[in-house]
């Protein structure tokens, strides 16, 4: 199924063709312009905005500004729904589009919606959260809800969810339409594998509940199914008990090899780490002194004779969940699985924290590049999955030749197992057991004409994706952004006919998240 514009045959007859090209021109003027008119007249409990939206066409990314002819402010899901239907009923004579918009944290205009409607779904935030205990706990939220908000509500009843991202302020739609990976993924799997039920609203304007028994395609398609199906209205989220402390590790490899192969053998062991994730490092000046503000070394000599300069490093960064009367017999666990690793001796640094403060670690951060106006740069990230079998040969061609330096911003890398994803979701992932998340975290300074500006480091991300199509490493991209239909077949593969079948059955007009640039709204001129 095509979801492109139809064209019409217009006869060869020089009068003829300019009497119908101007009323088409009139009609699709007087169509196109009583977009916003038509909308005023929709009964909704919240409100639209016209005005003053510029907002709605920025996010982290920074890189793409699309005004949208209007802002949905939701109070209820019906409101949604109301202004979805709308649409859905003027057919393929109208061109509007509709994006769900959370905190604002896509990276390419994923939430924006070109002269069509966004709507600000963290105007439902405010919609009560309802925690359940007993033997498997839940909670169910609003879509608009951010995860931090979730996390302090859960622990009011010791409780927490199991999955998370590294950064908190993201709203559950937000993260449940992509996956929603971070350091615990290894065990609990990504954030779209804790989730139990669903409410969605289609393209068509219909509320829908959904979960493994009830409305299943649905269910699993919009789940990684960025926002193609059906915009996320709430979630019942998996809770499980919440740790109040974290004791939380970094040690150091100078061999990729060793580095990963000791994070394969602990994700994949009984009795391990809570969470599992990895940095490289290159060319970070002064590494280990950096550490000591918030890091104990075990050996402070040796850790003081510590040269980093100018050498290729790779960080293992590791937690273990405790609450304090458990705290000697979890410093015993953790001295026997280090014992087990084979990082550099003098590099071992360790703290402890609460379990809030680590995992508000970015946010923390995040206020301190507010401080300096450093955070709303642009953000050119490129997010990739790396089968297990070809770490080692990307980790030869981008650590070792592509890649020069770290110091524009993270670069993380860690496996997961594949086992902890369900394979009926809408997320692409490499045919292998286990594969790494490799995330090159950057951020450009504006105007430079230099390494740190935006076009060298959008040529460095084009760099390693052409290595590694070259090298035929079997990546696939998480966050993912194509261009073309054609980009977007090769990127599905085989799940691309799932994918489009699902959007023919549940957005069969294109109307919901044109962000993505996956499919054009079908346009019928006559």
């Amino acid at each position: 199924m095509k979801f492109t514009s139809k064209q019409s045959n217009i006869p060869p007859i020089r009068g003829f063709t300019i009497l119908l090209i101007g009323c088409l021109a009139i009609k699709l003027s007087l169509c196109f312009s009583s977009f916003p008119s038509s909308l005023k007249t929709l009964n909704v409990e919240g409100h639209f905005s016209f005005d003053n939206n510029e907002f709605a066409a920025r996010d982290f990314g920074n890189r793409f500004q699309f005004l949208p002819s209007a802002v949905l402010h939701p109070k209820s899901v019906s409101d949604i729904a109301t202004i979805i239907k709308h649409i859905w009923q003027k057919g393929p004579g109208s061109k509007l589009t509709v994006a769900a918009r959370g905190h604002g944290h896509s990276l390419q205009g994923q939430a924006q919606a070109p002269q069509g409607v966004v709507v600000s779904m963290e105007s439902l935030s405010g919609q009560e959260m309802k925690v359940h205990t007993g033997r498997f706990p839940y909670v169910d939220v609003s879509a608009g809800e951010l995860w931090i908000n979730i996390l302090h509500e859960c622990l009011k009843f010791g409780l927490a969810p199991k999955s998370w991202t590294d950064y908190l302020h993201l709203t559950v739609g937000g993260t449940l339409s992509n996956a929603g990976i971070s350091g615990q993924a290894f065990r609990h799997g990504p954030q779209i594998s804790n989730v139990h039920r669903l409410e969605v609203i289609t393209g068509k304007g219909e509320v829908r509940i959904c979960s493994e028994e009830q409305n299943a395609d649905l269910f699993h398609g919009v789940l990684g199914g960025l926002g193609q199906f059906g915009i996320i209205t709430r979630a019942r989220i998996s809770l499980e008990p919440a740790p109040k402390m974290v004791k939380w590790i970094r040690v150091l490899y100078s061999d990729f090899s060793t580095f990963s192969r000791d994070q394969e053998n602990l994700i994949s062991a009984e009795n391990t780490f809570d969470y599992i994730e990895g940095l490289v490092m290159i060319n970070k000046t002064g590494l280990i002194n950096n550490w000591r503000s918030s890091f104990n070394p075990q050996d402070p000599v040796q850790a003081s004779q510590f040269k980093s300069d100018g050498r290729t490093l790779f960080c293992l960064e590791l937690t273990k969940n405790f609450n304090p009367l458990e705290a000697d017999k979890i410093d015993q666990e953790i001295k026997r699985i280090l014992s087990q690793l084979s990082y550099i001796p003098s590099t071992l640094f360790m703290s402890e924290t609460s379990y809030v403060e680590f995992l508000e670690r970015v946010h923390t951060a995040e206020l301190k590049l507010r401080s300096k106006g450093l955070w709303d740069l642009p953000h050119p990230w490129l997010n990739l999955l790396v089968p297990k079998s070809k770490i080692q040969s990307f980790a030869e061609g981008v650590f070792g030749n592509i890649l020069t330096d770290t110091n524009k911003g993270p670069v993380l890398v860690y496996p997961v197992n594949k086992s902890k994803w369900d394979n009926r979701t809408s997320t692409v992932l490499p045919e292998e057991d286990i594969f790494y998340l490799v995330a090159f975290l950057s951020q450009a300074v504006p105007f430079s004409t230099e390494n740190d500006g935006l076009e060298p480091l959008l040529s460095l991300n084009k760099r390693i994706l052409d290595y590694c199509e070259v090298a035929h490493l079997g990546v696939k991209q998480y966050l993912p952004y194509y261009t073309t239909q054609e980009e977007w077949r090769a990127h599905f593969g085989k799940q691309w006919e799932v994918f489009v079948r699902r959007k023919s059955a549940y957005d069969p007009l294109a109307i919901l998240a044109p962000g993505q640039r996956v499919f054009q709204k079908a346009i019928s001129i006559l």
